[in-house]
């Protein structure tokens, strides 16, 4: 795997740009009875595409992620392993930076995002709020959809203020298959 530093500049600058136009950071919030505030935070980055090439591109210069289609034709590459994007996907866009305001600012957001939850291995309730306001600021505009809002959260916080005592299940491993 090469180090971010040996991407040829006109490739980072290039995937840089295609993500500039087709990638998203996004935040989701899944409800999870066996974690200790109720809610499990997923960080993703991702490019769809109907023509893989450029999707290859992403993996192998960025050493990381999966590559799937969907049904109808169109391929995706998704990084959702925090590691992964804390140590190549947030460097490699620092270095290769975005030129719409935009995603730049979107990436700002997602930055902070991804600082708050990995430097929290456990989530503090105040931390988890600050991600969740913060998540608001995400891909502001039409088109945003969400399984869970921000007074989704604010509400479970009524149900249930105290899930000291919650269970926590062994993790499943998720297998992912590259279609390439």
């Amino acid at each position: 795997m090469e180090t971010l530093h040996e991407i040829p500049p006109r490739i980072g600058h290039y995937l840089a740009g295609f993500a500039d136009g087709e990638g998203s950071f996004n935040v989701s919030l899944r409800k999870r009875n066996d974690h200790t505030l109720g809610w499990q935070v997923v960080v993703r980055f991702s490019v769809s595409q109907r023509d893989k090439a450029v999707l290859t591109l992403f993996k192998k210069h960025l050493g990381c992620g999966e590559l799937y289609e969907r049904k109808d034709g169109v391929w995706y590459y998704t990084v959702l392993n925090t590691r992964a994007i804390t140590e190549r996907v947030v460097p490699f866009f620092e270095r290769f930076s975005f030129l719409s305001a935009s995603k730049m600012t979107n990436f700002t957001v997602f930055k902070k995002i991804v600082d708050k939850v990995v430097s929290n291995n456990d989530l503090t309730q105040d931390n988890l709020r600050e991600v969740v306001e913060l998540r608001e600021k995400l891909n502001e505009g039409r088109g945003r959809k969400r399984k869970y809002t921000i007074s989704d959260y604010q509400k479970s916080l009524t149900e249930n203020p105290q899930r000291l005592h919650a269970r926590i299940r062994p993790r499943k491993k998720r297998q992912w298959v590259d279609k390439i």
